[in-house]
């Protein structure tokens, strides 16, 4: 199974309103191969503030500078996509679940 990280700048500003969207093309792509144990992302790019995560399987997933996924972690059901703010640098870290 897979999950794909897309990274993201801050969401723009219009009228002091921030919109709920992500702007396109992403700043980076990439694909992780989740299995029963952890696997990290590479590093997020200089002006990555936001990933968008998308698994097909269930995962629980951990961010930072070195980290490693559990299944006590952050849990994501399969086939769904969510949105985090991350720092630069961070990476991101997944391992399956039920």
């Amino acid at each position: 199974m897979a999950v794909y990280v897309t990274e993201h700048p801050l969401p723009r500003v219009f009228t002091g309103n921030p919109l709920p969207v992500v702007e396109l093309p992403p700043l980076a792509t990439q694909k992780l191969t989740n299995g029963a144990v952890s696997v990290q992302s590479a590093a997020f790019n200089a002006a990555t503030r936001m990933i968008g995560v998308h698994t097909d399987a269930i995962i629980s997933i951990a961010v930072g500078t070195n980290p490693t996924a559990t299944t006590s972690d952050k849990r994501m059901a399969a086939s769904t996509t969510e949105y985090f703010f991350v720092e630069a640098g961070q990476r991101l870290a997944v391992i399956n679940n039920t």
